[in-house]
């Protein structure tokens, strides 16, 4: 088994927690966990695997964070989508945006014939800005 770093975890969780003006107890309520759980997660100490995955959602983190923290990564936070509970998105690099447009650019190519460089290129740049608009890609 790989080492888990549980102090950059009791770090990450205490820190974020605060950031989104969370106490432990309310914290731990909302996880579906008891407050002393919580608490061993904020101490260091180890917890099963299933009380970890019920701290993400809580932390407004993508699924798999705290583990991913043990194993020396970062969470990767994500926001409530508006207007759909239980949706929520991550924020999207930016070579993710140029890699959603390059694969308009390799769509239009692909299925459709006559249109030029500037053409596929402005449908791209389209795309990607009716995505974002729409909040499902953001940067």
């Amino acid at each position: 088994m790989a080492p888990r770093d549980l102090d950059a975890l009791a770090r990450a969780v205490k820190k974020r927690r605060i950031e989104l003006g969370l106490g432990y107890k309310k914290a731990a309520k909302d996880a579906g966990i008891a407050p002393d759980t919580w608490k061993r997660i904020e101490t260091a100490q180890p917890v099963r695997e299933l009380s970890y995955a019920k701290v993400d959602p809580v932390l407004q983190w993508a699924p798999g964070s705290c583990t991913a923290v043990l194993a020396g990564r970062t969470p990767v936070p994500v926001t409530p989508m508006e207007g759909h509970p239980g949706v929520s998105i991550s924020p999207v690099p930016p070579e993710a945006l140029d890699s959603a447009k390059d694969t308009v650019q390799l769509a239009a190519i692909a299925t459709t014939s006559g249109l030029t460089a500037d053409e596929i290129r402005a449908l791209s740049e389209r795309v990607v800005a009716d995505l974002k608009e729409k909040g499902l890609l953001r940067g």
